[in-house]
């Protein structure tokens, strides 16, 4: 998978992953523009869901992504696109507070250009992309 047609410098790839040991909880994110690496973020929380973890991650990344100037594509790309999806049910869950915050940015992103534009890609773990595989690492790499 070959990105080098999405990149610009308007384009923020935002991967995430979560994993969970002994009911601790680690987001990774990374952000990159211009393929570059521009952040890495690592959060952890305990006795959470591994949807909270994920759709955590993507609220920060989305967050981060959007306060970069000139951004006007987002990709978001994860593993668990399951969890991804629960941003756009309307339905009542326990994770409308994510929901809520990734909506709202997503509002904002979409104001500031109505060609603004944003895509999720699932990226399962064991296909060992290099953007995938270092978050997926950084992910397995903590000791709780």
């Amino acid at each position: 998978m070959m990105l080098h047609s999405s990149f610009s410098s308007h384009t923020a790839i935002i991967v995430t992953n979560a994993s969970i040991k002994n009911n601790i909880a680690i987001s990774v994110l990374h952000i990159h523009i211009c393929d570059y690496s521009l952040i890495k973020t690592v959060h952890y929380a305990a006795f959470v869901t591994s949807i909270e973890v994920e759709l955590f991650a993507i609220r920060c990344g989305i967050s981060q992504a959007c306060s970069k100037k000139n951004i006007s594509k987002i990709i978001v790309i994860t593993d668990s696109i399951h969890a991804a999806k629960k941003i756009f049910d309307d339905k009542t869950h326990p994770y409308q507070i994510h929901m809520t915050a990734i909506l709202s940015k997503f509002q904002q992103f979409f104001t500031t250009c109505q060609g603004n534009s944003i895509k999720f890609w699932e990226c399962p773990s064991q296909l060992k992309w290099r953007l995938h595989r270092s978050v997926d690492k950084d992910s397995k790499s903590f000791n709780p």
